[in-house]
């Protein structure tokens, strides 16, 4: 198993799960409001509808024709059938929807539901002593060899995810340890699970459920379920996986006790990002996620269509051909047919080759036309990450100001607006709109606010003319140590209390300090045991990886010959090292398009500085003259600069375009950035999670079990035995010590109300840490042919794989009543 180097700080986890709500695929304080940090949230925003609806085509069983075969495209072909294995990716979990047991799938919400295919009820039964969870499970429900599902699969995958034996190469496994003992209820069909202590987020676990053959011994676990599955228990079965037609096919499984399959199969098609108009255009696929080029492509063939036009003659209007006026084309015919033989066969050679082009686009735009564009939301957001390890951003009034200089209205109508897409910015780090913990807690941070960013800087310390005024102690650096140091002596505090910086007694911090006092009151008996005070947005609790001297970066130990990277390695136990290295490959399958197995070799990475006299790209920071220096933002000497990563793949334009747009922004607020184009292969591993940035876009996918998932992604850095940090999924290496007991709190309430007030609370201190500020939900394009239903882009929820398939065509009775339908 690869190991991911993080120089300052390990990818490590202490908790062993990173379950996400879907395998993709995926890339990026101010006063505190009293009724945000309370969880005063109105019921209202809790029971919000989705930012987007479906647009999957929904049509009722008897409205679809039975049998046909889908054309489905999916990145790359799954290295593991395994889908708790470290290098499960997007097929793994659509294979694994296809054709195991799934406990529990998510509405159109984003809220799970119980499958009643499996599950005549589960529900917890005991509270005390401990908690007790019984699964009634369907009588009909069998595995595909005949035997009955039951108590010896719950406790096979207990006993491989649980953690408790180290043979097992598993990813991500959170639950699983909380379980004490898995039990035969009253009968075979009865399973009883006791927890050792509260689990909030049990309904999580068990999905997808492997049979015993898989779960039950280490090599069929690490092996053996990475290219077939002993047995299988959903509607379709897993026939083949054709490694050289890069194919798996899936057919309908003849022991299915639900609903039949409409289908008769499923031919999952790896087809880069890339290929994919293309592959369309021949007409190969049937569905497939697209880009927003091949999403216009589609549209213009339909309004031709619609517009009378077939391929010819579109090719003519907008193709290859409508370069071609009369006169033009009276002087290639001349020059074809003149006496000038060279000449002519050049010109000839020339028209035949643009004749080919328009042929070629011709029947293209026929093809196209045949498909839909189907769109909706994804189950995932884009956001901006603020690396608060060290330099400027290790200030928290820093991060506060480069967050009130963005316009998130403006970003994300920049991508969804021409999409036809609602546009509201995410209002939470933890749940997404139409999610039972949804509530906007950005109030914790404020606004769009050119001033205030301003003001954020003044107050740090960062002024025009800065950058040319010597220090006043040289052997200090900007934000430095002996900075803070002195600070926490005229307060009398020690050096080891906090890692953040010290804010001046200003009016802001007398504001923040009375809303976390009435904040503290408003949470009652859930903060009541905890220390006050653990979460302030200035220091208490704040632990930044790498603070110990702010204002430089650690040195790093030079590699030896022939490494691959200038930074220096430290290896992650191999278990944690998995389980980011998985989350890590969904999250970098969301911003580039690329799957393990696609990607391909991209350029070396370059930084654009800007040369004068030369072009550079739009939005890389200017050289900095004279003049300009005098006028830039500065501390003691030091221009105030931020290093914006970016990948430069092709699948990355929306990312590159909104970091564009995000260069404006601070640089009208004073905040130089020096943009660094890096290859897509090389963006997460290389420079998200070893922390070499300093700021970054990328993608989380949203969890219908926050508690659990999204607390790797926030938890506050530990120190680690041999000295190094254990960062988790918390690339921003920004975090306290009341959001982990939030979440902690949140996990262990059985009270569902309970736990979502506290996700939410986490969430408004997440805000007003500055180290993450979500941007935009992504938005989910899907190419589908006109006559496929129930298929497209399911938004929150997931497929129905037994209801996908062809529409019925009309009777000729049925046309004719239908034409007569006023």
């Amino acid at each position: 198993m690869s190991q991911i180097g993080a120089p300052r700080g390990r990818t490590c986890s202490r908790s062993p799960r990173s379950r996400t709500l879907r395998s993709v695929a995926t890339l990026t304080s101010a006063v505190l409001a009293v009724t945000v940090l309370a969880g005063c949230s109105s019921g209202d925003e809790a029971d919000e509808a989705p930012a987007a609806a479906q647009d999957n085509a929904p049509a009722a069983r008897d409205k679809v024709a039975d049998g046909g075969t889908l054309r489905w495209a999916v990145d790359a072909l799954p290295s593991t059938l395994n889908s708790f294995q470290a290098d499960a990716d997007g097929t793994t979990s659509r294979i694994a929807g296809a054709v195991l047991p799934s406990l529990y799938t998510l509405d159109a919400r984003g809220r799970p539901q119980r499958n009643a295919d499996y599950l005549e009820s589960a529900q917890v039964v005991e509270t005390e002593p401990k908690q007790v969870v019984l699964y009634k499970l369907n009588q009909q429900a069998v595995w595909s060899d005949g035997r009955e599902i039951g108590a010896p699969d719950f406790v096979a995958q207990w006993r491989a995810l649980s953690g408790r034996d180290t043979a097992y190469w598993t990813a991500r496994n959170s639950g699983y340890e909380r379980i004490e003992k898995i039990e035969r209820g009253k009968n075979d069909l009865e399973v009883r699970v006791t927890f050792a202590k509260p689990y909030s987020d049990w309904k999580s676990l068990f999905t997808p459920l492997y049979p015993k053959q898989v779960m039950g011994a280490p090599n069929t676990f690490n092996d053996g379920a990475r290219t077939t599955l002993k047995a299988t228990a959903g509607p379709f079965l897993l026939k083949a996986i054709d490694r050289k037609s890069s194919t798996v096919t899936l057919t309908r499984n003849p022991r299915w006790w639900g609903q039949p399959a409409k289908l008769d199969s499923v031919v999952l098609t790896a087809v880069p990002r890339a290929d994919r108009a293309a592959a369309l255009a021949a007409g190969t696929l049937d569905l497939a996620e697209i880009d927003r080029s091949t999403a216009e492509r589609i549209a213009l063939a339909l309004r031709d269509a619609r517009a009378g036009r077939n391929g010819a003659q579109a090719a003519l209007a907008h193709g290859p051909g409508s370069s071609i006026t009369p006169s033009k084309a009276l002087k290639s015919w001349a020059l074809a047919n003149g006496s000038d033989e060279e000449k002519a066969a050049e010109v000839q050679a020339a028209r035949t080759k643009n004749q080919q082009a328009i042929a070629v686009y011709a029947s293209a735009q026929d093809t196209l036309a045949k498909y839909v564009v189907r769109k909706s939301l994804e189950p995932a957001y884009t956001q901006l990450s603020l690396n608060g390890e060290s330099g400027p951003l290790a200030d928290e009034r820093v991060r506060r100001a480069v967050a009130r200089a963005i316009n998130r209205q403006e970003l994300a109508e920049s991508v969804l607006k021409p999409l036809g897409l609602p546009a509201k910015p995410p209002g939470s780090h933890l749940a997404l709109a139409g999610q039972a913990a949804y509530a906007d807690g950005s109030d914790a941070l404020g606004s769009q606010d050119t001033e205030e960013a301003r003001a954020l800087l003044a107050d740090a310390g960062w002024v025009p003319g800065g950058a040319v005024r010597k220090p006043a102690d040289a052997g200090t650096k900007a934000g430095s140590e002996a900075e803070r140091k002195a600070a926490e002596k005229a307060t009398g505090k020690t050096a080891d209390k906090a890692t953040g910086t010290k804010e001046d007694a200003t009016k802001e911090e007398a504001a923040k300090e009375g809303a976390q006092k009435e904040g503290a009151k408003a949470e009652g008996a859930t903060d009541a045991k905890k220390k006050e005070g653990s979460d302030t947005a200035s220091d208490e609790g704040l632990y930044i990886v790498g603070d110990d001297k702010p204002g430089e970066r650690r040195t790093v130990p030079a590699p030896a010959a022939g490494a691959e990277s200038a930074t220096g390695i430290l290896a992650p136990a191999p278990a944690a090292a998995r389980q980011s290295a998985a989350l890590l490959a969904r999250a970098e399958a969301l911003d580039t398009g690329t799957g393990s197995g696609a990607r391909a070799a991209l350029p070396v990475s370059g930084t654009d500085k800007g040369v004068a006299g030369a072009y550079a790209p739009r939005g890389t920071a200017a050289p900095v003259t004279a003049p300009d220096a005098a006028r830039a933002l500065g501390k003691d000497g030091k221009a105030l600069s931020l290093r914006f990563v970016l990948p430069s793949g092709p699948g990355s334009e929306s990312l590159r375009a909104v970091g564009d747009r995000i260069v404006r922004m601070l640089d009208a607020v004073g905040i130089r950035t020096e943009v660094t184009k890096v290859s897509d292969e090389s963006f997460f591993k290389d420079h998200v999670a070893s922390g070499d940035y300093d700021l970054a876009l990328y993608s989380w996918p949203a969890s219908a079990f926050p508690a659990t998932d999204a607390r790797p992604i926030f938890a506050k850095p530990e120190p680690a035995s041999d000295g190094s940090l254990l960062v988790e999924q918390n690339y921003s290496r920004v975090g306290t010590d009341r959001i982990d007991q939030l979440f902690d709190q949140a996990a262990g309430t059985l009270d569902e109300e309970e736990a979502r007030e506290l996700v939410r609370q986490a969430d408004a201190r997440i805000w007003a840490a500055a180290g993450s500020i979500p941007l935009y939900q992504r938005p989910q394009l899907v190419a589908a042919k006109a006559d496929l239903v129930n298929a497209g882009a399911w938004g929150l929820a997931g497929p129905r794989y037994q209801d996908i398939g062809f529409k019925k065509a009309e009777t000729s009775k049925g046309a004719e009543r239908n034409s007569r339908t006023p």
